[in-house]
């Protein structure tokens, strides 16, 4: 498979899914769509764990597994390229400000240097 295969995958941005997405949106695939997946993983990057993935699903589907429902299309926010960790904050999600004393804790204040005793 070329470069302009990876755009007839049944899988968008293959190349960016991080393991967990991959093993959540391939179960949605049948066993000639996990078969490209396959092919495609084998002759560009050959990454042990997601041919381990792939192989896993195939005999599931082989054993008589069927795909599942949902989007193998649909791309989480989170598993975005480029986005990966980032979240919105906003007013609502935001942490609560914390000022901690400049030194000591709230029932034992250090003292002014002022008022050092020798």
């Amino acid at each position: 498979m070329s470069h302009r295969d990876r755009d007839e995958l049944p899988l968008p941005d293959f190349d960016h899914l991080p393991l967990g997405g991959l093993k959540t949106r391939i179960r949605a695939l049948a066993a000639d769509e996990v078969e490209k997946v396959l092919e495609y993983e084998r002759a560009h990057a050959d990454r042990t764990p997601v041919v381990q993935v792939i192989r896993t699903r195939l005999d599931e589907l082989a054993s008589g597994a069927e795909p599942t429902g949902g989007d193998p299309a649909a791309v989480r926010p989170e598993q975005r390229p480029g986005h990966a960790g980032r979240t919105t904050v906003s007013p609502d999600t935001a942490a609560e400000a914390s000022h901690p004393p400049p030194h000591g804790t709230p029932d034992q204040r250090g003292r002014p240097k002022g008022n050092q005793t020798t």
